[in-house]
């Protein structure tokens, strides 16, 4: 588990591309049965992705946890984003098509992740964060997200949300996520930009097309930076930065946060005219 420490907003700054990108880019997270995971100091937020072929790949416990598993003090979401999969939970097996999402508790002791074919696997990301009660391990399909279609042709950002974990969905300590698809001809997510100072974030974006990328902003309202993006590539967001982005083509991405305020529509809206 690789192991990441916060950055100021003065520390951010001065970074140049390729610091950028070792601190906030999370690049080829989805590997074949390889489980690849990132330890995020912001609320301690811990972003992982596998994508199984061969085996059941196991959620192993770190050293870094100080834990006797990998959940005895962490819920954790799973999105699925490929083919029809499954994780087994403590024995019970919950089938995820794409777009199912999938909560566990904490005190489960073992998690598992496979594919139906592997000729065309599932694709699981997941977000795991400190729980200090168990909520019950849920299963949710698309048509059961509340969200909707918002946005518009005409600003290029006309979009469908699906919300999963949240205070109106499945239950959580502090984990929210959900994912939001954006239609053909429409590119830019999260506009207006937002911040929220009482919690972190993290993108992941997929169905990014070959050869096309997404131009993910982030930064200070009046500093803003960018990294460039490819499919199937994560970004942690600070507490004190913008998160939204522009694609070569339209996509999808997957959006969770943790940290003291539960609410989803807690956020810090920012007045476009004054992004720099």
């Amino acid at each position: 588990m690789e192991i990441r420490f916060q950055n100021s907003p003065k520390e951010t700054k001065a970074m140049d591309t390729k610091e950028l990108r070792d601190t906030f880019l999370i690049e080829q997270l989805i590997q074949d049965d390889i489980l690849k995971l990132v330890y995020s100091h912001y609320d301690r937020v811990i972003v992982g992705g596998v994508r199984p072929v061969d085996k059941k790949i196991f959620l192993e416990n770190d050293e870094e946890l100080k834990a006797s598993f990998f959940l005895q003090r962490r819920e954790i979401g799973i999105i699925n984003l490929g083919g029809p999969g499954s994780v087994e939970a403590d024995g019970v097996v919950y089938n995820l098509e794409k777009l199912s999402c999938l909560y566990i508790g904490k005190d489960t002791k073992e998690v598992y992740f496979s594919s139906k074919d592997k000729n065309n696997p599932a694709i699981f990301y997941m977000l795991s964060s400190p729980a200090h009660t168990k909520y019950e391990t849920t299963l949710y399909h698309k048509e059961q997200a509340s969200g909707g279609a918002l946005g518009s042709s005409q600003t290029a950002n006309r979009r469908t949300i699906y919300r999963y974990i949240h205070e109106k969905g499945i239950k959580s300590c502090q984990l929210v996520m959900g994912l939001t698809i954006l239609e053909t001809g429409s590119v830019w997510n999260t506009i207006p930009a937002h911040t929220h100072t009482r919690r972190m974030e993290a993108y992941f974006y997929f169905d990014v097309p070959e050869n096309q990328r997404v131009i993910h902003l982030m930064g200070e309202p009046t500093e803003t930076r960018h990294l460039v993006v490819n499919n199937n590539e994560a970004v942690v967001s600070p507490p004190w930065s913008i998160h939204a982005g522009c694609g070569t083509s339209n996509y999808g991405f997957v959006w969770g946060m943790a940290g003291e305020n539960y609410t989803y529509e807690d956020m810090d809206l920012v007045n476009i005219n004054t992004l720099r």
